[in-house]
Parts: C-alpha cells; structure tokens; sequence
C-alpha cells in the first residue's frame, strides 16, 4: 500500500472503485471561530466533473458554516476509511438549491448507497469542487 495523491479529474480505477463502494464518510467544515466541525455523511464523488456531493437539510450546522464561508464557497474535505484504506477529497464547497442539482445528488445517492432518502423540501446539496485527492491503498 502506499500514500499518494491522485489526479482528481481523473483517478485509478481502484481510488474510484472505493468511492463507488458503500461507506459512511466524514465532512469537516470550519466553525466560525476556526474549529472543525467533523460529522458523518454520505459523499458521491464524480471525478468527470470534479464534484463531491453531500445531501443534507438546509438548517444544518455544516450548511450554516459553508453559507457563512460567503460566495467563494468553504474549505472542506470529506474521508472514508475502511482498515488500512482511506480516501480524501479536498475543495471549495457551495450550497446548491437548484431542483435540477439537488435531484441529481439523489440520485447519485441512492445509486450509491442503494436506498433512496424520503422527501425532504428542505433538502440542498453541498457542492465540493474538489481541488486535492488523496489514498492509501
């Protein structure tokens, strides 16, 4: 195994076999005052166009603080582990109301997931351009 950074346009096929598996994953977001907030969450990841996806309510904490981040969009990453194997994505994240985009990251979702949420007229998606991708194994 080994530590690499990985094109996130255009990943291995095993970097992206495990982004396509199903696992729980983490988002961190920064707190006002600079502190990660780290929660668990379901991530799609489409490298063609280099976009991580996190649906979640639109009152959220991690929602408040990627808002708070102003139009350039939040820092964030999201991580998956599994024993020794890990994945990170880093970027530039943005809250996405659009029914078209918001409909697109369910989709994605329960594709990945293999269950589709209820309905949720609160539901957005945060939207991360991915910038860095990292592994091991």
């Amino acid at each position: 195994m080994v530590t690499h950074s990985v094109d996130p346009a255009a990943p291995d096929e095993h970097y992206l076999a495990f982004w396509r598996e199903r696992h729980l994953c983490t988002l961190t977001t920064l707190r006002p005052d600079g502190s990660p907030h780290v929660v668990p969450v379901g991530v799609t990841y489409d490298p063609g166009a280099r976009l991580a996806r996190v649906i979640t309510n639109g009152t959220s904490a991690k929602v408040s603080h990627v808002l708070a981040a102003g139009p350039g969009g939040a820092r964030v990453a999201v991580c998956q582990v599994d024993g020794r194997r890990w994945a990170t994505l880093e970027g530039r994240a943005r809250v996405r109301t659009e029914p078209e985009r918001v409909a697109e990251a369910v989709r994605r979702y329960a594709e990945r997931y293999e269950r589709t949420p209820g309905p949720n007229p609160s539901r957005v998606v945060i939207e991360i351009e991915v910038e860095r991708a990292l592994g091991h194994g």
